[in-house]
């Protein structure tokens, strides 16, 4: 989810001819719905939190979230402003009010703890570890103390037979970023980021390979408070 403009810039299924046929794609190769249903229930969405659905594409993880629980605020943000148009469109179809915006995943356009949930879908893997770095602080930045990320990607392969199948995903997105993913690094770079609590949560073998589902939580004020902040000061 980096800018149009920049040239490192990667758009869905590579390449930009290929976006009215992202959805069909996705959802034929990936067991879209059930992956993203679980990312769902997994993220314990309630009334009143604010949601942002990062590298949100065509904005199908932010409509479902939105006609599950159309008390939430359900943000989309992407760097692709045609797959923005496509989403918009989307939602104005299915009657939901979701905000989409267009911006960078390392220099997002929110203000400090402003999200009680981060999910993201199939986006990691398109970063470099760099890109990752920065994507993972600003995270957990935009994140409230105690607030949670959910992320369903590529992971450390089941087994050689979905190791085999993720070769066709290096191919096309390249294999220097999508490493990261399957040498299973995430839980790692989240921790890094200064996130708790990471882990992977489940994983689902499809066509292309295994898809995992993490957690992290960004922690509160107390659980980061060091010692010399408990204190008594008198």
């Amino acid at each position: 989810m980096r800018s149009a403009n920049d040239e490192r810039y990667v758009p869905a299924l590579r390449f930009s001819w290929l976006t009215p046929a992202y959805d069909t794609v996705v959802a034929a190769t990936t067991r879209e719905r059930r992956f993203k249903q679980a990312l769902m229930m997994q993220a314990r969405l309630a009334a009143g939190q604010r949601v942002l659905d990062l590298a949100c594409g065509t904005g199908t993880l932010a409509l479902w979230i939105k006609q599950r629980h159309p008390d939430l605020e359900v943000n989309g943000i992407d760097g692709d402003t045609k797959i923005l148009e496509i989403a918009g469109r989307k939602a104005m179809k299915a009657g939901v009010s979701i905000e989409f915006e267009h911006g960078l995943s390392d220099r997002m356009p929110y203000a400090d703890a402003s999200f009680d949930r981060v999910l993201s879908s199939l986006f990691f893997h398109h970063l470099s570890w760099q890109q990752k770095e920065r994507t993972a602080r600003e995270i957990h930045r935009v994140l409230r103390p105690g607030a949670e990320l959910h992320v369903a990607d590529w992971g450390r392969a089941s087994g050689p037979v979905m190791r085999g199948a993720f070769l066709a995903i290096q191919l096309l997105d390249g294999f220097s970023n999508t490493r990261d993913n399957v040498d299973g690094r995430l839980v790692a770079l989240f921790q890094a980021a200064g996130f708790a609590e990471v882990s992977q949560q489940q994983s689902f073998a499809t066509v292309f390979g295994t898809l995992a589902l993490y957690r992290a939580v960004r922690p509160s004020r107390s659980a980061s408070a060091s010692p010399l902040d408990e204190q008594d000061p008198f």
